[in-house]
């Protein structure tokens, strides 16, 4: 426990119906109290909430209510006192400088949730959660780091792990018996944990990819040639006239960002410059933009126009610009002016052309009308499932954290080498050594293994008051 008491503005800065500041530590009720006109607070049993004011010798300056909660049944385990004062930021400002002459010491960036941790109320997985949480903008998002925050993901490491330390103990307990060559560790049996572990690690491993794009949102390109629809498209998903659409080609000189929600997934749409030669240096700065968002994002939307491409002309600009690999999606737009002929030669030229024929057209390829908002819901449909491709994932548990994935993959590695260490039948000082580089990178995961520079990074990205 810390012997000093912390301070700061737990609400968003700026003007509001009301403000919440929080204080933690052993005088967080005594030095509210010194400031506090109403009942004695230090005399009053926790999770309860007391009206008063906040005075300074004769001066009021707010009418509030306080709430206490005392150790070791808060969020930081310690004394936490919460007062709501009306939400002025002059009001707030006021009330900490005055507890700070108390005594009270101002927060850093995530100190309140840094305290949980380290007094055993909440692991790291837990405490990255918290951040998690308050940065989720979308349902997928604020469901992964709920079941986070609940601990799912570091009770399954923590078992896991405990089960490969029992392990590593006989194998030491085994070098303290190095002269009477016995052993404790059923070799057969480690082989069987490391491999019930490894299957434990691999789909942990594989949601990442799922992880990542729910929590930081999917960067969608809408590429293809001037006058195609784009701006039209990104307009008809927004439901706002977002972008500039005329009939003159280049209209678009940069690029127009936006983001839509699909079913809890953040999508951020990137209109673009029309890909072709131009001698306007504008529109040329443009396309080369256009051209580097594509490199940059993790799904493109390839838009034609129906009426004025040919296979021939699609697939060359598929090559051209390498999008044969098909992350995204091939739409045919204006089929609202187009004859039903049109589309079936687009189909039929892709599914027998060389670069394009192992690719399954029903799910990357899409025919609509920007225009009459014809078909659209079946693009955001097949987007969707190009990054969600089996719903029933979202009800396991994701890994969505950067740090957390490379830990699973070093300690994947180290597993790894604790089999073939068995295998080869190496000594029990080699494979004590790649067992304790697995349980320090589990170990990482959950904070059981930390150091100072690591938790320094993790809460300097919280928000003050947190």
């Amino acid at each position: 426990m810390h012997s000093d008491t912390i301070i700061a503005l737990a609400t968003p800065q700026g003007l509001g119906a009301i403000g919440v500041i929080r204080l933690s530590g052993p005088q967080a009720i005594s030095l509210t109290n010194r400031v506090f006109k109403g009942k004695d607070l230090t005399q009053q049993a926790s999770h309860t909430i007391h009206y008063g004011h906040i005075v300074e010798g004769d001066l009021i300056l707010d009418e509030v209510m306080v709430a206490i909660f005392r150790a070791p049944k808060s969020f930081t385990t310690e004394d936490v006192v919460e007062i709501s004062c009306h939400g002025s930021p002059f009001i707030a400002e006021q009330i900490i400088r005055l507890l700070l002459k108390q005594g009270a010491r101002s927060a850093k960036a995530g100190e309140f949730t840094l305290r949980a941790f380290m007094n055993g109320r909440i692991d790291l997985t837990q405490a990255e959660a918290v951040a998690d949480l308050i940065a989720s903008d979308s349902s997928s998002s604020h469901l992964i780091a709920m079941k986070q925050m609940r601990g799912g993901f570091s009770t399954q490491i923590q078992h896991l792990r405990q089960r490969l330390l029992d392990f590593t103990s006989l194998i030491e307990l085994e070098l303290d018996f190095a002269e009477e060559d016995v052993e404790f560790a059923d070799r057969s049996q480690l082989i069987k944990l490391v491999d019930e572990i490894h299957r434990h690690l691999q789909p942990l491993i594989a949601s990442f990819q799922l992880g990542n794009v729910i929590k930081n949102g999917v960067n969608t390109v809408i590429i293809g040639r001037p006058n195609a629809g784009k701006s039209t498209l990104l307009n008809r998903l927004l439901n706002e006239e977002r972008a500039i659409v005329s009939e003159i080609p280049g209209t678009t000189r940069d690029t127009i960002e936006e983001v839509l929600n699909i079913h809890g997934i953040q999508f951020r749409f990137i209109d673009t410059a029309g890909i072709r030669s131009t001698t306007d240096a504008i529109e040329e700065a443009g396309v080369k933009r256009a051209l580097e968002k594509l490199k940059q994002s993790s799904v493109f939307i390839y838009l034609f126009d129906v009426n004025n491409t040919t296979p021939e002309e699609l697939i060359a600009d598929m090559q051209q610009l390498k999008l044969t690999e098909f992350d995204g999606l091939i739409v045919g737009n204006k089929i609202d002016t187009a004859r039903w002929w049109h589309t079936a030669r687009f189909y039929w030229s892709l599914k027998n052309h060389p670069a394009t024929a192992h690719v399954n057209l029903q799910d990357h390829l899409v025919f609509i009308s920007a225009a009459a908002g014809s078909k659209t819901d079946l693009l955001q449909q097949k987007l969707y499932r190009m990054v969600v491709k089996d719903e029933g994932i979202k009800a396991e548990t994701i890994v969505a954290n950067v740090r957390h994935y490379e830990a699973l993959l070093k300690a994947d590695v180290a597993l790894h080498q604790v089999r073939n260490a068995v295998q080869d039948q190496r000594t029990g000082e080699l494979i004590s050594a790649d067992l304790k580089q697995a349980l320090h990178h589990l170990g990482e995961i959950s904070g059981e293994v930390t150091n100072e520079e690591i938790l320094g990074n993790i809460f300097s990205k919280f928000c003050i008051g947190k």
